[in-house]
């Protein structure tokens, strides 16, 4: 196996454990509501809440990952995540499931923080566009499989046997941490590290227009698939009448198509540019939802309708996270941590907030969800342009070449 690649299954099957926690818990959401006797809302609440932690507390990490180096930190988030879960699994109300729903979120998003450090620790420009997408590669296991095996669960030993295979999952993570990752921020280079430094990079990031205009575009991205992510099960299951087993494999269509489009990413910026395709793929991801928010708002809402435009969309999603995300990092290596913590934070955030707002609408069916999926995909296309418009500083020059 070669260097990329084993460094890739590593890293991607340490940060879906986080993604995994959503893809697997989606079809048990109105089993909980019943089992708990919760109101919709208060199911959703639980979703919610992982999503606004797994946000937030991303800033925490990234000062861990640079003063304690990528390891430790790794450590301790999956330890903090397999305690959740375990949690989630003997909960005996909606309540406590939301508060353990909460410690998970936060041990994962040491998954979602580091390996992002850890590729740029490594390498910058086409090669880390090379290795981001191979990530993504092993990561599409969880939006693909883990819907399929969540139903599976569920039906064999109802939503609780969730929880306990993502302690297994979690369990398994930690071993691959301990004995098939290598520390890639040695003792010399945390020499100065420290709480106060990293808090000053992200006053420092947070004054770098590039940075903050790269990673808004990844967030409307990345909102763009939250909507899909809380409402689909709704709309899915109540409006079309389908089947959990229905629904993943509908939801996995999707995480396929994105997945999919995004190993193009490493071939097309090496001949291209990382910019170059960044506006390429935008564009074509804002277009795609447009026209299938408007052909559904025009009262065609056949569900290969939606299916078909959904999947051409998330394919040019594909292509715009990966490249954006080199992008926001390729001028700040000495503070990957910070910068990776930060931009994560910024996409959660704006995800999680479009989430709630989207979900105010989930009864009224496919048409809001569509028409707001439309909308980020919109916004990211609009800080896309905004922020490339104008000739690139040095660092993001020497990327698209």
């Amino acid at each position: 196996m070669n260097h990329y690649l084993r460094l890739a299954v590593v890293l991607g099957l340490i940060t879906a454990v986080g993604p995994f926690a959503v893809d697997m818990y989606l079809p048990a959401l109105p089993t909980i509501g019943g089992s708990l006797n919760a109101s919709m809302a208060a199911v959703q609440a639980s979703l919610m809440a992982f999503f606004i932690v797994f946000g937030v507390c991303q800033l925490f990490y990234g000062p861990l990952a640079d003063i304690f180096g990528r390891k430790l930190p790794i450590y301790g988030g999956l330890v903090l995540f397999a305690i959740g879960s375990v949690g989630c699994a003997l909960s005996p109300d909606i309540e406590t499931l939301i508060a353990f729903r909460v410690l998970q979120a936060f041990g994962s998003c040491a998954g979602m923080v580091i390996p992002r450090a850890i590729v740029r620790d490594l390498h910058t420009g086409h090669e880390a566009t090379r290795l981001m997408s191979l990530l993504l590669l092993v990561m599409s296991t969880s939006p693909i499989m883990a819907p399929l095996f969540g139903s599976g669960v569920i039906a064999v030993i109802g939503w609780r046997g969730v929880f306990w295979a993502l302690t297994v999952a979690a369990l398994i993570a930690l071993g691959l941490a301990l004995f098939a990752l290598e520390e890639t921020r040695p003792r010399e280079a945390r020499i100065g590290s420290s709480w106060g430094g990293s808090f000053r990079a992200y006053g420092h990031l947070l004054k770098d227009r590039h940075f903050i205009g790269l990673s808004l575009v990844g967030a409307f991205g990345l909102s763009a698939f939250f909507v899909y992510l809380g409402n689909s099960p709704f709309v899915l299951k109540q409006q079309y009448g389908l089947s959990e087993w229905g629904f993943s494999i509908c939801f996995s269509l999707n995480a396929a198509s994105f997945f999919g489009f995004s190993q193009l990413t490493g071939t097309l910026t090496k001949r291209y540019g990382l910019a170059p395709v960044v506006r390429v793929a935008v564009a074509g991801m804002a277009l795609t939802m447009t026209v299938l928010a408007l052909v559904m708002l025009a009262g065609f809402q056949s569900l290969p309708v939606m299916i078909v435009g959904l999947f051409l969309g998330y394919g040019f999603l594909g292509l715009v996270l990966p490249t954006s995300g080199v992008l926001s990092l390729e001028n700040h290596g000495a503070i990957a941590g910070a910068a990776s913590a930060l931009g994560g934070a910024i996409g959660m955030m704006v995800g999680a907030a479009i989430m709630a707002l989207s979900g105010l609408f989930a009864k009224a069916g496919a048409q809001p969800m569509v028409a707001m999926i439309a909308l980020c995909a919109i916004l990211a296309c609009i800080f896309t342009f905004v922020t490339l418009r104008k000739p690139q500083p040095d660092h993001l020059a020497r990327a698209t070449r």
